[in-house]
């Protein structure tokens, strides 16, 4: 269950297409308490660890046309969720800006970095040992992971090291994109609310 928090650091996005209907809130300053759900069970769970594991509270409620498969809603949860961190980020001033994550689960390890650069890219690097975790395409999660990077404008690499199950191979990639999006997104003292870049904005 969501608490609320005195963070400004926050924000709601709602999409509706005639593929899907999402609405998606966060907050930047939470404890990571998650209330998801998509329709797409192996997708509510990797969300829901992005949320652990970043401290970031996210709800997303998404109703899509699973009847066709399961593609569109899982690119638009990322295209909204990416949507409601950009906006919640503001202008960006403050924030220590880049993030770099090792995530290692049983046999596999993942390794992700990023920049909250407002130029936003994905580089992915990550091999799928079989077509499907339970009934989720694994080709979904670069549709994902290219939404989301897209609309929070940050620039993404992500790359599987090793691994050979693919549940832990999704499972860190998403780990992985979490911790090192806490660090990014935190809050540097020491930028005295200053924007992290010689431009003096991102």
């Amino acid at each position: 269950m969501l608490k609320p928090t005195k963070s400004k650091r926050q924000a709601t996005v709602k999409r509706r297409t005639k593929e899907t209907a999402i609405k998606a809130s966060v907050d930047l300053d939470g404890t990571g308490a998650y209330d998801v759900a998509t329709g797409v069970g192996f997708l509510d769970h990797m969300i829901e660890q992005l949320a652990r594991h970043s401290l970031i509270d996210i709800t997303l409620k998404a109703e899509g046309d699973l009847h066709i498969d399961q593609h569109h809603t899982t690119e638009d949860t990322g295209i909204v969720l990416g949507q409601a961190v950009a906006e919640a980020l503001g202008d960006k001033a403050g924030i220590a800006r880049y993030g770099l994550a090792y995530l290692p689960m049983d046999e596999t390890l993942t390794r992700v970095a990023l920049d909250v650069s407002g130029r936003p890219f994905l580089v992915w690097e990550v091999v799928f040992t079989r077509s499907k975790i339970g009934e989720m395409d694994t080709e979904l999660f670069r549709e994902w992971f290219q939404a989301f990077a897209q609309h929070a404008g940050i620039t993404l690499h992500v790359e599987t090291l090793y691994g050979e199950n693919s549940h832990h191979i999704a499972e860190t990639c998403y780990k992985a994109l979490a911790r090192a999006l806490r660090q990014a997104v935190a809050i540097d003292p020491r930028q005295s609310g200053r924007v992290p870049s010689t431009k003096g904005q991102l």
